[in-house]
């Protein structure tokens, strides 16, 4: 029963494919054409309003192993306006959160035809976010003064900011999430930092011609955490193939952590960085999208082979009255 307990435990303090974080967790849904989950500003940047469901599964076969569920929409409402809403249930052990954002986006399009894209995005998120921890499996006679054998339950209130920049087939992201910093008294007063921004970096360039067969997408994107400094990066490429029924898409991503742990191996000292290889494979249909992603960790320590992710979505016009002229999936 100890051997278990201590299991899980390290099973939360691992199992992140990022660092652990407040609100909806960093993983690779972004890649399944859902920009929107990780930046404001993109609420009704694109051609087409978005409908996305993703679930993620870690470690099948072991009771209270992470998962996460979200749901998000946005779109265009109005010449220069886009909104969107985002609701989503994470679990990891004991831990679980669960929450929901609403966002206003703003903007500008410099192009001179509306079929030419050259346009500059701003958007702000409110979101609640419910964190939890249940003590009531922990065995009573271990003594801490800090767990009452009970759930412990704290709900906070946070705003996420970001700007976008799209010029033909370049996108470009900033966001800082978590702005405000947020008092909570879930697991304790004295060691709980209040400070929970972070900041997010990411960029894609398309490259192909409009109304070629195929487009190649080389993306990144960094993350970096105020409060301890960690740092991750990912690194990504895309390839679309257009096909008679629509679009086959397919991409691999590496994520690597800057930041390392020591463990003693061999009575050595050894150190691992946080590193993720995630294959993906995606598909559109008509206006339907489905995508399933895998990542593997690498590294001498894993506690699995492999996260498995499944995303569906749903695109339809509104605001705009068609596609922009350009290889740009980050917005066609």
């Amino acid at each position: 029963m100890i051997f278990k307990k201590i299991k899980l435990i390290l099973l939360f303090l691992v199992t992140s494919v990022s660092y652990a974080q407040d609100g909806i967790p960093i993983y690779s849904e972004y890649l399944s054409d859902n920009l929107y989950l990780l930046h404001p500003s993109m609420a009704g940047a694109g051609a087409y309003n978005q409908i996305r469901l993703t679930g993620r599964q870690q470690w099948f076969g072991q009771e209270n192993a992470p998962s996460l569920i979200t749901l998000s929409a946005n779109a265009r409402i109005g010449e220069w306006s886009g909104v969107g809403g985002v609701f989503f249930s994470d679990r990891n052990g004991f831990h679980s959160q669960k929450g929901g954002y609403v966002t206003y986006a703003h903007h500008i399009l410099f192009s001179r035809r509306e079929a030419n894209l050259n346009q500059l995005s701003f958007g702000l998120s409110f979101g609640m976010i419910q964190n939890q921890l249940d003590e009531t499996q922990f065995d009573p006679s271990i003594f801490d003064p800090i767990i009452a054998g009970i759930v412990q339950s704290d709900t906070y209130y946070n705003v996420n900011v970001g700007l976008s920049y799209n010029l033909a087939n370049f996108s470009g992201h900033f966001t800082v999430r978590n702005l405000m910093g947020q008092d909570r008294d879930i697991y304790s007063e004295v060691f709980e930092s209040n400070l929970q921004r972070e900041f997010l970096l990411g960029a894609s360039y398309a490259i192909g011609n409009f109304g070629a067969y195929w487009t190649y997408e080389p993306s990144f994107l960094l993350q970096m955490r105020e409060e301890t400094g960690e740092k991750a990066f990912d690194v990504n490429f895309k390839a679309y193939r257009e096909m008679d029924f629509g679009v086959l898409w397919g991409g691999l991503s590496y994520r690597r952590g800057l930041d390392s742990a020591t463990y003693m191996k061999d009575l050595a000292r050894t150190k691992q960085r946080l590193q993720y290889i995630t294959p993906i494979i995606g598909a559109n249909y008509n206006n339907f999208m489905l995508s399933y992603t895998y990542s593997h960790a690498l590294g001498g320590i894993q506690f699995d082979n492999g996260y498995h992710q499944l995303a569906l979505g749903y695109d339809f016009l509104g605001g705009r009255p068609k596609a922009y002229d350009c290889k740009c999936p980050a917005i066609n």
